[in-house]
């Protein structure tokens, strides 16, 4: 019993000391990956999908960074809307599931981004309106870790954008796109689906 009290202990002390370890070497890790992105529930009801990609720097065991781009492209009869962010986000992970060591490991995600929006007539590309426009966000996300160093990860974010709306409307046949002149806010939801690889620890 004494043989068996005396292992026990020994691995629950490795194995902590093994968790420490790894959460130290993941601080400082950088990896880069690319994503594909689903806007939902915009303005103008169109379904956005984009591409981009990504970069990560871990700052501690508990919080990542992620700085990406994306280009949302969506649609609607008469109208076709490009839009560009660029931005930045904190994942904080939960509990103690922090070292890419388990299949699922869920986090809480917010940030901040640029956007930069065009609406075009799809028969009439003269036809057109642009905004510069800036954005907060936070959901929920988690990485399906396929290795240590290899992930595919999943989040959903509610984006609320600041900046001055454009609205698409018909009159008499015509398309008219115009941007208002004050400064309104604008949410939707961003599904996003990225896979990534850890290149180096930097520190």
């Amino acid at each position: 019993m004494k043989h068996i009290i005396i292992f026990a202990t020994a691995m629950l002390l490795y194995t902590a000391a093994y968790s420490q370890q790894q959460a130290q070497k993941n601080a400082g890790m950088f990896s880069l990956g690319t994503r594909n992105t689903l806007s939902a529930f915009n303005h103008d009801e169109a379904i956005g999908k984009g591409i981009g990609g990504q970069a990560r720097l871990q700052l501690s065991k508990r919080i990542n960074s992620e700085w990406y781009f994306d280009y949302i492209t969506s649609k609607t009869n008469l109208t076709a809307r490009n839009d560009y962010h660029i931005g930045w986000s904190l994942l904080f992970y939960l509990k103690n599931n922090y070292d890419f060591t388990r299949l699922l490991q869920p986090y809480l995600i917010a940030g901040h981004c640029f956007d930069n929006t065009k609406v075009f007539e799809k028969a009439n590309k003269q036809n057109n309106a642009s905004r510069l426009s800036m954005a907060t966000q936070a959901g929920l996300g988690t990485h399906i870790n396929i290795t240590p160093k290899f992930d595919c990860s999943l989040s959903t974010q509610y984006m609320l954008h600041f900046g001055k709306d454009i609205d698409a409307d018909t009159n008499d046949g015509k398309v008219l796109i115009q941007k208002s002149t004050n400064t309104e806010m604008d949410g939707h939801l961003l599904f996003t689906l990225s896979v990534n690889y850890k290149l180096k620890n930097l520190w």
